[in-house]
């Protein structure tokens, strides 16, 4: 068991937060991104080409950031990889001691910088975690055949209750829980009084009691804020973008809204942790993290 499923497990209120590898070869990058997150955050997700743009591969990512010190949770997502491929790549993670993974449908290539290339999509996010899961627990592949050496895996899944209508994110992000799924990361809240009903739905709904990770997005600049309130799923309101605009420095004020909104999630029953978003600013989530008062980070107290 690695140190965020211990963390979890033992009630910890968890932060981990997003790391998008280089649209490049440049490991000293990677490095340089993982060595300004380690120690503020419990462990990094290493996400797969992120919004369908090519980008480092997430599994040999991934080993650079632990090689750094910081626990890595692999993001695998079902648009690129057919069910032979998810697989495989499960089972070499597991092999090099990977144990974390987020499992999605991904971004429609169409958003991306190849939008001629094939959606695969062999398996939505609901799919990939019984996968996943059914290779863990009951040391089968999805053909039925058996796996001699099952992989160690920490199953986590995606979760978006600002998608509407709320109903269909709700149904899909129950079914992962029942699938299996160890624990759930959301798309950024801003909304908190959406978010809260969203949480007591989930709960109401729920087959078991599954740790929540919180999405909160760092906003850099008046700009980015407008353009990412386009964004499916994320639900940045007017008056966010109107703060920004209206700041003397609004890096600062970025840092303080995600801050304010920490601290309210932190409040919430169900919620056990909070999933940071600093997209190419990775420095940013120190200052959040510090000004919430959640350093020091725990430590893991992981079985021998």
């Amino acid at each position: 068991m690695g140190a965020l499923a211990s963390l979890l497990r033992s009630g910890e209120f968890v932060v981990t937060a997003e790391l998008n590898p280089p649209k490049s070869a440049a490991d000293g990058l990677v490095r340089r991104r993982a060595e300004a997150l380690r120690g503020v955050v419990d462990a990094v997700n290493v996400t797969d080409s992120n919004r369908a743009m090519v980008a480092m591969a997430a599994i040999p990512a991934a080993t650079i950031i632990r090689s750094a010190g910081l626990e890595p949770i692999v993001q695998m997502t079902g648009r690129d990889r057919n069910r032979i491929a998810l697989q495989g790549d499960v089972l070499g993670a597991a092999a090099i001691g990977i144990e974390n993974f987020v499992f999605m449908s991904g971004d429609d290539p169409k958003q991306g910088n190849h939008p001629d290339a094939v959606y695969v999509k062999d398996l939505d996010g609901v799919g990939l975690v019984r996968m996943a899961v059914g290779m863990r627990d009951q040391a089968r592949f999805l053909s039925g055949d058996e796996i001699k050496q099952p992989p160690k895996m920490f199953v986590g899944a995606t979760a978006s209750p600002f998608t509407k209508p709320v109903e269909a994110d709700l149904t899909k992000t129950l079914e992962k829980i029942a699938a299996g799924a160890d624990f759930l990361q959301t798309q950024p809240v801003f909304d908190l009084a959406t978010f809260s009903r969203w949480l007591i739905e989930v709960r109401r709904g729920a087959s078991r009691d599954v740790p929540i990770l919180a999405g909160v997005l760092i906003l850099r600049s008046a700009e980015q804020a407008e353009r990412l309130s386009k964004v499916p799923g994320v639900a940045l309101g007017a008056e966010v973008i109107d703060r920004i605009k209206k700041a003397t420095n609004p890096e600062a004020e970025g840092i303080a809204i995600a801050v304010e909104m920490v601290k309210e999630l932190k409040a919430l029953p169900g919620v056990r942790g909070v999933h940071l978003y600093a997209i190419e600013w990775p420095e940013a989530v120190g200052r959040v993290v510090e000004a919430a008062g959640l350093l020091p980070r725990p430590e893991a107290r992981i079985p021998a």
